[in-house]
């Protein structure tokens, strides 16, 4: 039995069972990381001795009765930009190559009261500034079906180490698709919470309104357990909702009949790759046969949502990145002529080009004279998307879309045309914008293998309805038993 290869649900089962220790369940992952980590290239910060300390500690605790966490025990990755204390935390970057966290972030504080292992920070686009995992400062990370490919971004490391077994489940953050996205050019399972649910005390900022911490993991029902984990009001985050808490794995059922499922005509027109649309197409037959009812409905002012995205999200960047000045942490050029000079040389040697290609786009956006024609209408254009969206859920339960138009692509295929990278974004940034909850899953794979992803999409606060469809759907295509990453070269 490979141990890495079992789902957290089933690792939960077997502790449980005393059928394994969470020592072998550790060990397992770090072999599978020193087998796999020098093609994959997920990870930014590996924490092997420290996990298996952990891993002993919590043994011992479960023996002795002191441990109530039916999740205790089980390893996980987080993303490189949310704070872990006393860990480097370097949002991939040149800036804070060094910086060593002196708090957690809340959903850190949350996993640390559930005894999880962490195994490391997983690599990402620098400031989760892209989609391809290519803009990191250290390393590109590689997609385990195709190690020519990316991994999808800026979440490409979390994605890529599920997707290889080199942890069961991992934390990614998600701006404009950043968990979605990978998710589906990797073959996994990525859900982007409604903005508010999860704290975002100690993510690195990229753009605060759009910004949300969320699961990818191996199946549903793995992505139901650790929402339920990191979910809940925090005080330290003025944007946290204040709501009930919910158990999202009470709605995982196979019976959907009667449930809504909405198609916008627009996300399946120009720009789509066939194989993707093809795919799109068999699982909404799928839906069918499960008694689903399929309803036609029209998105229109989502074609305004990747410009309304870039122009929201560069601005906010420009202002959050202002802290990065060489003078406080992170990053000082070693010869300055004055303090405009320190300023000057520290951001242009700290930041890589993506960072300082959006910076300069928000700082654009946001000068005297283009602020209203830009940020202002941007702004106004997020409410017609909320209200269009609200519109579309008067007439259906959940939206079906791709999650992106093509699958993985090659490395270095993109990246000399950041506009073409930005169009990646295209099914998944509305979504954002209108502080929606969306899942990605596995519908199949093209003629090469590659996996092609499709995204349900929730009212505010329904991630329950998305996860039940997800689940239904994965328990009746079984997409794990039949594909599995072939890590060519």
């Amino acid at each position: 039995m490979d141990i890495t290869n079992l789902t957290v649900h089933e690792l939960m089962e077997k502790l449980q069972n005393k059928d394994l220790t969470s020592t072998e369940i550790t060990k397992a992952y770090i072999n599978k990381i020193d087998k796999k980590e020098e093609d994959v290239k997920a990870f930014v910060t590996l924490l092997k001795e420290e996990a298996l300390k952990q891993a002993e500690q919590i043994d011992k605790k479960r023996e002795n009765k002191e441990i109530e966490s039916n999740v205790a025990g089980i390893p996980i990755g987080i993303k490189d930009n949310i704070c872990t204390k006393g860990v480097k935390t370097t949002c991939s970057s040149h800036m804070l190559e060094n910086f060593i966290s002196p708090y957690d972030a809340t959903v850190m504080e949350k996993i640390n009261n559930e005894n999880l292992i962490n195994l490391g920070k997983l690599n990402m686009d620098e400031f989760a500034m892209g989609g391809s995992t290519e803009y990191s400062y250290f390393k590109k990370t590689s997609n385990p079906w195709n190690l020519n490919k990316v991994p999808g971004g800026s979440s490409g490391g979390s994605a890529a180490a599920v997707a290889s077994n080199m942890v069961p489940w991992a934390l990614g953050s998600d701006t404009g698709g950043s968990i979605r996205q990978p998710a589906s050019f990797c073959g996994v399972v990525g859900l982007k919470p409604t903005y508010g649910l999860v704290s975002r005390y100690g993510l690195v900022a990229f753009a605060s309104s759009l910004d949300q911490i969320g699961p990818i993991t191996k199946d549903v029902e793995d992505s139901a357990i650790l929402l339920n984990l990191i979910t809940g009001h925090d005080k330290k985050d003025s944007t946290s909702a204040n709501i009930e808490k919910k158990d999202y794995t009470l709605n995982l059922k196979n019976n959907i009949k009667g449930k809504k499922i909405g198609v916008p005509k627009e996300f399946l027109g120009e720009g789509i790759n066939k194989e993707v649309k093809e795919n799109i197409e068999k699982a909404i037959e799928r839906y069918k046969n499960l008694g689903a009812e399929i309803v036609d409905i029209s998105l229109d002012i989502a074609n305004y949502s990747l410009a309304t995205y870039y122009i929201i999200a560069c601005a906010e960047a420009s202002s959050n990145l202002g802290r990065f000045d060489g003078i406080r942490y992170g990053y000082r050029t070693k010869e300055f002529k004055d303090l405009k000079d320190l300023y000057k040389k520290s951001r242009s040697e700290g930041f890589g080009e993506e960072v300082k290609r959006r910076i300069i786009l928000g700082t654009y956006v946001l000068s005297s004279g283009y602020y209203d024609a830009y940020y202002k209408k941007a702004q106004q254009v997020r409410t017609l998307v909320m209200k269009e969206f609200k519109k579309a859920f008067d007439k259906c339960d959940v939206i079906l879309t791709p999650t992106a138009p093509t699958v993985a692509f090659d490395i270095g295929s993109k990246t000399n045309n950041p506009l073409e990278m930005y169009l990646a974004d295209i099914y998944t940034v509305s979504v954002n914008v209108a502080g929606l909850p969306g899942i990605s899953i596995p519908c199949g794979v093209d003629k090469e293998g590659m996996p092609i992803g499709m995204q349900l999409i929730g009212n505010k606060f329904e991630e329950d309805k998305i996860l039940n469809l997800a689940y239904a759907f994965e328990q009746d295509m079984k997409f794990r038993e039949k594909y599995k990453p072939e890590f060519k070269k």
